[in-house]
């Protein structure tokens, strides 16, 4: 998809704060500084649009990124980041779990790790929690341009054997610095919201 208008329609903490429009969502998950915000600028054609930051934590709403008056993309708070308090986390948690079991308009859930590494434990009680309601999900892996591609097989079947994905499952490869995995993520972003 060819992006040339998106804008930050709600910074939301609550329900009611949701857009009332009916486009379909993709939201994005991962542990913090995973690189949610380097994906989304990637994936609509800017450079700073969706703010990254070198302060892990930093996301604490759901922020609804409207996308060419079609769809939403919809950043998730990071999880994983110990410096939250037990009572942030668990308020966090409560609004992320209510978003992504009620929303009728989401579609599918990008759920980012770090390809560099094996996933965390936090990272598979996440893709264990969304399997375990039938959210479709589509896992990419970040930071890709930092693995040798001698490397890459690897990587990706260390990746779906710690998750526990099955052999169809979507896995994609992706780095925000060559722009590698961006045309992949957005075929199926496509087909999840039947923009195809």
């Amino acid at each position: 998809m060819e992006v040339h208008n998106v804008d930050l329609t709600i910074s939301a903490v609550a329900e009611s704060q949701y857009p009332k429009t009916d486009y379909p969502e993709i939201a994005l998950v991962g542990r913090s500084n995973v690189g949610k915000s380097s994906l989304t600028n990637v994936l609509i054609n800017r450079r700073n649009f969706a703010h990254t930051s070198s302060q892990p934590g930093k996301t604490q709403t759901l922020n609804f990124y409207n996308v060419e008056d079609q769809l939403y993309f919809v950043d998730v708070p990071g999880y994983g980041y110990a410096k939250v308090s037990k009572k942030e986390r668990e308020r966090f948690g409560q609004m992320i779990e209510q978003y992504l079991t009620q929303r009728e308009q989401l579609r599918g859930v990008i759920q980012l790790v770090d390809a560099r590494h094996v996933p965390t434990a936090d990272d598979v009680s996440m893709y264990e929690w969304l399997a375990y309601y039938n959210i479709p999900t589509l896992v990419v892996g970040t930071k890709s341009d930092k693995v040798k591609s001698n490397v890459w097989n690897r990587q990706e079947s260390q990746i779906r054997k710690r998750l526990g994905m099955s052999a169809d499952a979507s896995l994609i490869l992706f780095s925000a610095v060559n722009k590698r995995g961006k045309d992949q993520v957005w075929q199926w972003i496509e087909k999840q919201t039947g923009m195809n």
